[in-house]
């Protein structure tokens, strides 16, 4: 390991001596890039469950106690036991490396609430979905809302304890996925896995960039 000479800095205020290079400790490091990521999914799939468990700070949250109006407009079929509900969003942070920062978004998974998401997908680089196989049907909207803005995303399926497993392609079955979205398998209650899910995510958008790069390069169509 390299050490620092301390009698090589130049004295305060004073700029390094002409043809000297600037002492390494006064070089200023350039700020990470942050990026932002959305986490979407249906009622009680494990959005804020997931930005938890992954997030390296303490996660804002906009939880709320589900009230008895708010359980009789959203069912609570095959998430009983369920008590909370986000009203706004979560947030989070993950630092990938020295260079790259993403920020997590969750978003709400109430229909009523869903006016949110358009502020909350501005500047979004991607998604990622969380599927509950229990109510697989409740990811149809998110995918819906990515595949019409353009925003990559891939389908992470949440495997809740008693849930039925299902295959990727299963799941790319019903749901009516296009072969080039990732489906992966996921717990959001572990930071690794977690932390794969948006793995996959980040790899995923490299890809369409490469190929969006090489189209506009050969004049075609992406």
């Amino acid at each position: 390991m390299a050490y620092v000479n301390d009698c090589d800095a130049p004295a305060p205020g004073r700029a390094p001596a002409p043809g000297r290079a600037a002492h390494p400790a006064q070089a200023v490091a350039a700020p990470p890039a942050t990026l932002k990521i959305l986490v979407a999914g249906g009622f009680g799939a494990g959005k804020t469950t997931f930005v938890g468990a992954v997030s390296e700070i303490e996660p804002l949250s906009t939880e709320e106690l589900l009230s008895g109006v708010g359980a009789s407009r959203d069912p609570l079929h095959g998430v009983e036991e369920k008590t909370t509900t986000t009203v706004a969003l979560d947030f989070g942070r993950i630092t990938l490396d020295e260079r790259h920062v993403l920020y997590l978004f969750g978003t709400p998974g109430q229909h009523r609430f869903w006016f949110l998401w358009e502020e909350l997908c501005a500047g979004a680089l991607g998604a990622v979905v969380l599927a509950d196989t229990r109510r697989l049907a409740d990811c149809f909207p998110a995918v819906d809302f990515f595949e019409r803005r353009g925003i990559g995303f891939i389908v992470a399926v949440n495997e809740f304890d008693g849930g039925h497993r299902y295959g990727p392609d299963e799941v790319r079955e019903a749901v009516g996925l296009g072969p080039e979205v990732p489906v992966v398998r996921c717990d959001a209650r572990l930071a690794s896995s977690g932390t794969g899910a948006l793995v996959a995510l980040v790899r995923h958008l490299l890809c369409m960039s490469a190929v969006s790069s090489s189209s506009s390069e050969s004049g075609e169509p992406p």
